[in-house]
């Protein structure tokens, strides 16, 4: 929080409820409504800026969690109400709604525990995304969250990672698609876009495909601290280096930050850890900044998919946007040659028939 806060940007509390150490350092705060409920407390949603009903995420949609028993500490346990020590299933779904229809009830609900005053956003993995933000605007979402699968996760299995959902970058076209359709982009619900986001490039490309935000995750624990060089030594004694260290489920963290062991948390410096992350977040948008003004835009939200070109015709279908160097979009291009040609046709049968 102390970084996001520096830097006017908002964090997320992520599963397992509110500490009172994210809020007092959050000047923004939203509160992650999660399938499992685990930490779920009024109280608390009350004292949040906004509220997230998390759907699905992009590397595990339509599936759930293993919380390992080695990361339920006494203090987790105590915010969660479970036993220490002992494995625990996250569920893949709310166990109180089986539709679109009972999230807006659900929405409704939290509406009323907050007395109207905060946002109320859901988040999605990025699969059937057309609908899915259909569906979520017209259960009330005041903001979409779309995670794609570049998305990263500590709780779930290799074959969910590696081959479950769809990329961030077709799933932000189809997402602002829905939205235009709507009448809503840029001027009703915003959208907001996650997984894989580490560079201002990948936010300006985010940008210019419809996104109004991006939201980071593995980028900000980089930024935090992990993986740095000077603690080599720990990370070879694991069987890694920094850099390619990325059992952050495993609870075996040199750096002290994805991690419950005491003698390990010690290593985290909070306060420089917040400098960094602050830093980070403030190259990552001057790189965007710049390369909106490379573009002749005087803002970040004048990007455009017109500023884009696709340098693969793989990338050129999901975006929709020209093969580099020729005013080719493969499907759409075939879309409009077909329309010409039944133009043509007739208009030749009409003169025909004259």
């Amino acid at each position: 929080g102390r970084g996001a806060s520096e830097l006017g940007t908002s964090t997320t509390t992520g599963d397992g409820g509110m500490t009172q150490e994210e809020r007092g350092h959050s000047s923004k705060l939203v509160y992650q409504y999660l399938p499992s409920r685990y930490g779920m407390n009024p109280d608390d949603i009350r004292k949040a800026d906004a509220i997230e009903v998390v759907v699905g995420q992009g590397a595990k949609p339509g599936g759930g969690g293993m919380l390992l028993g080695q990361k339920i500490s006494d203090r987790v346990a105590e915010m969660r109400t479970l036993p220490t020590d002992i494995d625990q299933r996250s569920a893949c779904r709310h166990p109180d709604w089986t539709g679109p229809d009972d999230l807006e009830i659900k929405i409704r609900e939290l509406r009323e525990i907050t007395d109207w005053q905060v946002p109320i956003y859901v988040k999605v993995g990025a699969t059937r995304t057309y609908y899915d933000t259909m569906l979520s605007v017209k259960a009330g979402a005041d903001v979409i969250v779309l995670d794609g699968m570049q998305g990263g996760t500590g709780a779930t299995q290799d074959c969910f990672i590696e081959n479950v959902g769809i990329p961030t970058l077709p799933a932000v076209r189809m997402a602002t698609e829905a939205l235009q359709e709507l009448g809503m982009h840029r001027t009703g619900v915003q959208l907001i876009v996650s997984g894989g986001i580490r560079t201002g490039a990948d936010v300006a490309k985010a940008i210019a495909l419809g996104a109004d935000a991006v939201s980071i995750g593995t980028a900000a624990l980089i930024a935090l601290g992990d993986n740095r060089p000077e603690l080599a030594e720990e990370y070879a004694k694991l069987g890694t280096a920094p850099g390619f260290y990325e059992d952050w489920h495993a609870g075996n963290d040199p750096a002290g930050i994805t991690t419950q062991d005491p003698e390990l948390e010690k290593r985290l410096d909070p306060i420089k850890a917040g400098r960094r992350l602050a830093n980070y977040l403030r190259v990552l948008t001057l790189e965007a900044q710049t390369m909106a003004r490379a573009c002749g835009k005087s803002h970040l939200h004048n990007l455009e998919p017109e500023d884009l070109n696709a340098l693969t015709v793989e990338a050129a279908a999901m975006a929709k946007v020209p093969l580099a160097g020729t005013t080719y979009i493969p499907g759409v291009s075939e879309e409009r040659a077909l329309a010409e040609m039944k133009e043509m046709l007739a208009k030749q049968i009409a003169g025909s028939g004259s």
